[in-house]
């Protein structure tokens, strides 16, 4: 089978391996979509936090099953995704149902090899049924579940009025169930087309040019003076992070989902007379993965909005490169593996 190898930072190799075998607990599965994330963008220009070479990328996937063990629920020829951060299952994290943290945590893509291949095989507790939804729309369920547990961790609320500073992938979807969970969004980033983006496309209430306008007196016209009760940053700039605490309403909650290898700093004083709650937020949970699955469903989220680029597996080391140019307007580029 062929499969795309991030060697270094920079380049990419075509390689030739084994088809994986069934083994017990596992499911084979081709892959028909790879949808590319920012973590596949800052692991090829060799900016993401925490990484290692060689890798195969990819964990925005879906495909159809070739073979299971005779113990999964899931049949042969079914779409599905699937969980890519693979849990220890005995850990404090994992028995406290917090296994998108696990000590041990194995994402696909990151710290394992990922899904840019013909084949992969997984674990097959990590499977979710595709449930009539398109290859297409499976391979964004996980991006969109990064936002919608970033969403209930902050337990955003009718009435909220919820900051999202960054309008990539995560940071629009973050917006997207910020608005389903009945709050007013307001998204904040330097790029106009991103912001329109979100506006036109996700139904974002307000935008706010950081470099453009002046962000706290937005912020204090739009809530009526009391500033957001929410913040949730999805830029994983620190100098952003750091900068938006300066934002938040008293008794806020301000929720990380960017991240970043820096040090946060910020005023004791102001964030303790807030009695302000500071949070991370980290993968996502299969509750998340449903909830994102039942929204696409009902309608409330059209995740085909993203697509903005399309391309061949056998065109994607030739394409990469540009993905990262901001000129490109890239929202989320697809990856058709035929």
């Amino acid at each position: 089978m062929k499969t795309l190898v991030c060697v270094t930072p920079g380049q990419f190799s075509y390689q030739i391996s084994e088809k994986p075998e069934q083994s017990a607990g596992n499911t084979l599965i081709k892959i028909k979509r790879i949808g590319i994330c920012g973590t596949d963008l800052h692991a090829f220009e060799g900016t993401q936090p925490f990484f290692n070479y060689p890798r195969i990328l990819g964990h925005e996937l879906a495909g159809e099953i070739v073979s299971s063990d005779d113990s999964s629920e899931f049949r042969i020829g079914e779409a599905v995704t699937f969980v890519p951060y693979f849990n220890c299952g005995k850990c404090i994290a994992c028995r406290s149902d917090k296994p998108n943290c696990c000590t041990s945590l194995q994402v696909s893509g990151v710290h394992i090899d990922g899904g840019m291949s013909e084949y992969i095989s997984v674990a097959s507790y990590a499977l979710v049924h595709g449930d009539g939804l398109s290859f297409d729309e499976l391979a964004l369920v996980e991006p969109l579940a990064i936002g919608a547990h970033g969403v209930r961790r902050a337990g955003v609320k009718p009435g909220d009025f919820v900051l999202v500073a960054g309008a990539g992938p995560i940071g629009l979807g973050t917006m997207e169930f910020a608005r389903i969970a009945g709050a007013t969004v307001i998204a904040l980033d330097v790029n106009d087309s991103r912001l329109a983006f979100s506006k036109d496309k996700i139904g974002v209430t307000h935008t706010i040019n950081a470099l453009t306008e002046n962000v706290a007196e937005r912020l204090s016209q739009i809530t009526n003076g009391d500033m957001p009760t929410i913040i949730i940053d999805a830029t994983g700039n620190l100098r952003a992070i750091n900068t938006a605490f300066a934002y938040l309403a008293h008794g806020g909650t301000y929720a990380l989902i960017g991240l970043q290898k820096g040090e946060i700093i910020f005023s004791h004083p102001e964030f303790h007379k807030r009695e302000a709650t500071l949070m991370s937020s980290r993968n996502a949970t299969r509750q998340d993965f449903e909830h994102v699955i039942d929204s696409m469903k009902k309608g409330l989220v059209d995740p085909t909005t993203y697509i903005t680029h399309r391309v061949k597996f056998d065109e994607v080391a030739d394409q990469f490169a540009g993905w990262l140019d901001p000129e490109n307007g890239v929202i989320k580029a697809m990856v058709s593996v035929d």
